[in-house]
C-alpha cells in the first residue's frame, strides 16, 4: 500500500477509465483503432488526471507490446537509443510501446532522434502534453502521429472514480467507509476534473479518520478541509491560463454577466488579480468601446480599488466591474478603425503629411505654391471647417464606422448636420 491510491487503482480495461466518452465509447474513433490492433504513432493532448498514462499501458497490454516510458522534463537522447537497443532482444519480438509524458519539454534534437525510430515503426510513439501540440511540439513529429484530444472529466464521471475508490479501499481494509453523498459530491467537484486527484483525496480523508469497531465515518468537514484548494488548476504559463483569461473576455464581451462572474471567480481564486484587472480594462475599450465611452473611466476606477485594497476584497470592485461591461451596449468600432490603420502604417501606405498640417512656416524655394494655408477650425461656426487631414495617398480612406447603438448614432447625425453645412460649418 506505499503506492498511492490512484496507482493501485489504475484501471485494466477501456471500460474502467473515467470519462472520454468521444474517444472510448463503442464506435468511437480511437476506440476502434486500438481494437483493431493497429496503432499509429499518437499524441495524447489534455489535461492532467484524465486517463492518457493509464490509456497508454491498456493499449501496450492489448497489442501484446512491451511498455516503455520516458519523461520529457529528464529523458536524454541516450535513453531513447537505450530503449531503440531492445529491439533486438526478447522484449523487442512484438515490438515497442514508447509512452512519452510531456513531450513539450524535448527539444528538436531530441525530437529528431525520435524520428529515427518511429518512422520505420519499430518503436510505436506515444506522447502526451498538457500543451497544445499544435504550438510545443515539433512538425515533424506531429505529421507522422493522429492527435486525441482528451477532456476534463464531468462530475458524473469523477463521481463514479471515487465510489469507485471507496469501494476497493474498503476491499484493502476490510472496513467499512462511510462517505456522505455531500462528501462525494464535493470530491468529485472540487478535483477539477482530475481523477487522480480525485482518488487521492479519497485516500487522504480515510487516513485522517480514526477507525471506531471496524469502520471508520468520514466527516464532511474532513473531506472540505483537504479538498479546499483542489479545484484551482491553474499554470501561469499554461493553456489553462490563457483558456481561463479567454472565457472571461468572451463571456463579458458575449453579456453574459453570470458567465463573466464564473470566470473571474476562478482567476481570482487563483490569486490572479493583475490579469483580471488587464482583460476589465481591454474589454470595456474593445467591446464596448463608444457605445457607452464613459464605461472606460469607470471600470479604471474599479481596477484601481481592487489593485488597492487586494484580495479577498478586491473580488467586490472587479464583480461590479464585469457586470457592468457585460450588461453594457457593445461596438468595436474603434478597435476595427485603429485595426485598419495599423494595418495601412505597417504596410508602408500613407507616408508624408498634407502641407497644412506641418508643423513649419516658411516654404523652401522649391515650393510651386507658397504659404500653409491651414484653416483654424474654431474660427469657424460649430468649431468645423472641411479640409483634407489624411496623407494625400490616403486621402478619401474611411477607417470609422459608426457602430449600430444609440451613442454614436447621436455622433453620427451631429456630424452629419454639421458637415452638411460646407466649408464653413453651418447647419442646412
Amino acid at each position: 500500500m506505499n503506492a498511492p491510491l490512484a496507482d493501485r487503482l489504475r484501471p485494466q480495461n477501456l471500460d474502467d477509465i473515467a470519462g472520454q466518452h468521444h474517444l472510448l465509447d463503442k464506435n468511437k474513433p480511437l476506440r476502434n483503432i486500438i481494437e483493431s490492433g493497429h496503432i499509429p504513432n499518437m499524441v495524447f493532448y489534455g489535461p492532467s488526471g484524465v486517463g492518457k498514462t493509464t490509456l497508454a499501458g491498456i493499449i501496450a497490454k492489448k497489442t501484446n507490446r512491451t511498455l516503455r516510458k520516458l519523461n520529457g522534463t529528464t529523458a536524454t537522447t541516450a535513453d531513447i537509443r537505450s530503449i531503440a537497443e531492445e529491439l533486438s532482444g526478447f522484449s523487442g519480438i512484438n515490438g515497442i510501446l514508447l509512452y512519452l509524458d510531456e513531450i513539450q519539454y524535448f527539444n528538436k534534437k531530441q525530437q529528431q532522434t525520435l524520428l529515427e525510430f518511429i518512422e520505420n515503426g519499430s518503436i510505436t510513439l506515444i506522447a502526451s502534453t498538457t500543451e497544445n501540440p499544435y504550438f510545443y511540439v515539433y512538425s515533424a513529429i506531429l505529421s507522422r502521429s493522429t492527435v486525441f484530444e482528451f477532456r476534463t472529466l464531468q462530475k458524473e464521471d469523477t463521481e463514479k472514480a471515487v465510489r469507485r475508490a471507496i469501494a476497493f479501499m474498503e476491499q484493502e481494509t476490510g472496513e467499512e467507509l462511510l462517505f456522505s453523498d455531500h462528501a462525494v459530491e464535493h470530491i468529485a467537484c472540487s478535483c477539477g476534473g482530475d481523477v487522480r486527484k480525485a482518488v487521492n483525496a479519497v485516500e487522504l480523508s480515510v487516513l485522517s479518520t480514526l477507525p471506531k469497531e471496524n469502520r471508520r465515518e468520514i466527516s464532511d468537514e474532513t473531506v472540505i478541509s483537504l479538498t479546499q484548494k483542489s479545484a484551482v488548476k491553474y499554470d501561469r504559463e499554461g493553456d489553462e491560463h490563457y483558456d481561463l483569461l479567454s472565457a472571461f473576455q468572451k463571456s463579458m464581451r458575449g453579456s453574459d454577466p453570470d458567465a463573466a462572474i464564473h470566470y473571474l471567480a476562478r482567476i481570482l481564486a487563483a490569486g490572479d488579480l493583475p490579469s483580471a484587472c488587464r482583460r476589465l480594462m481591454v474589454c470595456a475599450c474593445e467591446d464596448v468601446g463608444l457605445a457607452y465611452p464613459q464605461i472606460i473611466p469607470i471600470v479604471k476606477a474599479a481596477v484601481d480599488a481592487a489593485m488597492m485594497v487586494g484580495l479577498p476584497e478586491a473580488r467586490i470592485p472587479l464583480a461590479d466591474a464585469a457586470i457592468l461591461v457585460a450588461l453594457s451596449p457593445k461596438s468595436n468600432s474603434a478597435y476595427c478603425a485603429i485595426n485598419q490603420a495599423m494595418a495601412d502604417v505597417q504596410a508602408g501606405r500613407g507616408g508624408g503629411f498634407p502641407r497644412q498640417l506641418q508643423n513649419k512656416h516658411f516654404d523652401g524655394a522649391d515650393a510651386g505654391v507658397k504659404g500653409q494655408f491651414y484653416r483654424y477650425p474654431h474660427d469657424y461656426p460649430h468649431h468645423w471647417t472641411a479640409q483634407q487631414y489624411l496623407p494625400d495617398t490616403l486621402k478619401g480612406t474611411v477607417y470609422y464606422e459608426p457602430a449600430q447603438n444609440k451613442t454614436e448614432q447621436a455622433y453620427k447625425d451631429y456630424w452629419n448636420k454639421i458637415k452638411s453645412g460646407g466649408q464653413g460649418g453651418r447647419l442646412a
